[in-house]
């Protein structure tokens, strides 16, 4: 028993140990931010990812929630919803080299009453309501007549429901220097539903990240392939679309970060107009780090084209890493 209790503390030590040693090389790496567009959050999307690894053998356990408002008015169509998100996920250091991650997200309809937050940010800053302030609040209301689409009470209903796996290996990395590749496979299942369909797709990235002190930069550019020719409510897909996002995070001190981020995403539909075209967001986050775990804040903000993107999202996520050995 005594020899057991020595043998436990000597593991807990190192881990710790080698926990802070690593905290300069930027544990955690990018904010766990997914695509909120409405086309990209219900299929394959690359993410910003750490062109470093973690420690060989260390695990990160992370789960997250967010909600987003939705609202695009064109001549082809008229969105005006809520989707939510649920992500669960673990990612496991196997080796130096290699790192395996497994991840659930569900995303589905309902009411977060970020409309009236919406309105009045709007109105505080002067910026013009686009239409907002002559509809009911709080709709489920997706209207596309060039595609016979017109959904107008689809609440409690599930947009996507999908179990993906992304294995990633470590091409060269330094103290501060970091190149990597990875690929994942994604499969998407709506039982029911107006959103009802399954879907199998791939995704392939190169990931390159510099850390320098208090500052780390992060790089991504990635594709995804998808053999399905419909989209989101019959909406015709594009077979290959590309995603490129830059991140840069501070660290005020050792437990707070101020993260920035920007995500570009290749439109994945054909039609309408507006979704062929690229979505860009705007993240910005903040993490509190403690011992083994971190807490993330992000705000994401369309910007660009502002019809083919979500109005504006939020998510809290917390992240916890372990030694496996």
């Amino acid at each position: 028993m005594v020899y057991f209790k020595s043998r436990f503390m000597v593991l807990l030590s190192t881990s710790i140990c080698s926990l802070q040693a690593f905290a300069s090389n930027d544990l955690y790496g990018p904010l766990r931010s997914y695509a909120q567009s409405p086309m990209q959050v219900v299929s394959h999307t690359n993410i910003l990812r750490s062109g470093h690894s973690l420690p060989s053998g260390f695990v990160e356990a992370y789960g997250s929630g967010t909600v987003a408002s939705v609202w695009a008015h064109t001549d082809e169509y008229a969105l005006d919803y809520y989707h939510n998100q649920i992500e669960l996920g673990s990612k496991w250091q196997v080796s130096n080299r290699w790192q395996w991650e497994l991840n659930y997200r569900w995303v589905f309809a309902a009411d977060n009453h970020l409309d009236g937050l919406t309105k009045s940010f709007h109105k505080l800053f002067g910026i013009g309501q686009n239409g907002r302030d002559k509809v009911d609040r709080d709709r489920f209301y997706i209207s596309m007549p060039q595609y016979n689409v017109l959904e107008d009470d689809f609440e409690g209903q599930t947009l996507a429901n999908n179990l993906s796996t992304y294995l990633q290996y470590q091409v060269f990395q330094n103290e501060h220097h970091g190149l990597s590749i990875g690929g994942s496979l994604y499969f998407n299942d709506v039982a029911h539903g107006t959103f009802q369909g399954s879907s199998f797709e791939q995704g392939f990235q190169l990931n390159y990240s510099y850390l320098s002190d208090a500052h780390a930069f992060y790089s991504m550019i990635g594709m995804t392939f998808r053999s399905d020719d419909r989209a989101l409510l019959d909406l015709p897909y594009r077979h290959n679309t590309i995603a490129i996002a830059g991140g840069y995070r501070y660290a005020l001190e050792d437990n707070h970060h101020l993260m920035l981020e920007y995500h570009w995403y290749q439109g994945s539909t054909e039609g309408p107009t507006e979704f062929a075209d690229a979505s860009n967001e705007l993240v910005l986050g903040y993490r509190y780090l403690m011992e083994n775990s971190a807490l993330e804040f992000l705000a994401v903000e369309n910007a660009r084209n502002m019809d083919n993107s979500t109005d504006i999202a939020f998510t809290i996520g917390y992240r916890y890493i372990f030694s496996s050995r």
